[in-house]
């Protein structure tokens, strides 16, 4: 059975939320949110755009403010939103459409984010009475899909892996972002190596010290998502070169 990689990070958001109900106890503290209906934004190149639902889970009525986000390796404007600033009924949908605005043809997938956050009205305070109220985000990764490029449910079996200098190398030349935990496994030894982030883009590639026991695996163990965030099975590559 496979499971989530908390793409919203939702256990720190919680924790933060009863973190603040402590400080302040005594307290009513409100942390609904907005819920998207999916765990990641697909654009299709081909469709140029893309929509999804996004509820309110409050019971009050609460702005829905929609933010895109550059990655740090790519900000290239690729998308807007519409809407990005909408009242949302308690229990209602707001659809919010993702629109391609690159005029070039894409050749691989490319990696954006977006948060949704629900503002909530303020209170009226009655007297002798305070509440606080607390915003939850959700951040989601955004990934466009070129034109023509076929799906592909496994892009992790695309990487390539290297050890050379006391060093491991992994290197994406496929036209898919792969996601993983950024935690690996050099096998035999299983010594743990982490990797600079949790996806690997295309024409990317990672290069990280290795305890010196481990110089001369022979194989790495990562432990891969899907599109949607999802963990598989975890995943034995070999490694093309070794430097023993």
């Amino acid at each position: 059975m496979s499971r989530m990689i908390a793409p919203h990070r939702r256990p720190a958001r919680f924790v933060f939320a009863l973190t603040l109900a402590g400080l302040f106890s005594g307290l009513p503290v409100h942390a609904d949110g907005m819920l998207p209906e999916t765990s990641v934004v697909l654009v299709y190149e081909e469709k140029g755009e893309a929509a999804i639902k996004v509820r309110n889970s409050d019971t009050r009525p609460s702005l829905l403010h929609v933010t895109l986000q550059d990655i740090p390796e790519d900000v290239e404007p690729l998308l807007f939103v519409t809407p990005p600033v909408s009242r949302v009924e308690p229990g209602q949908d707001q659809l919010v459409r993702f629109i391609l605005r690159h005029t070039k043809p894409l050749t691989t997938q490319r990696l954006k984010r977006v948060v949704f956050e629900g503002i909530p009205p303020k209170n009226k305070l009655e007297p002798g009475r305070a509440t606080v109220a607390v915003n939850i985000r959700q951040n989601l990764p955004v990934i466009v899909h070129p034109k023509g490029l076929p799906l592909n449910r496994e892009p992790w079996t695309g990487l390539t892996w290297s050890i050379a200098n006391g060093e491991l190398t992994v290197r994406n030349d496929t036209p898919y972002v792969v996601r993983m935990g950024q935690e690996v496994h050099l096998l035999p030894t299983m010594a743990s190596v982490k990797v600079p982030s949790a996806y690997v883009l295309p024409g990317a590639h990672h290069v990280v010290p290795i305890p010196e026991a481990a110089h001369a695996s022979m194989s790495v163990r990562l432990y891969p998502a899907t599109v949607y965030g999802f963990a598989v099975d975890a995943y034995d590559a070999p490694l093309t070169t070794v430097a023993r």
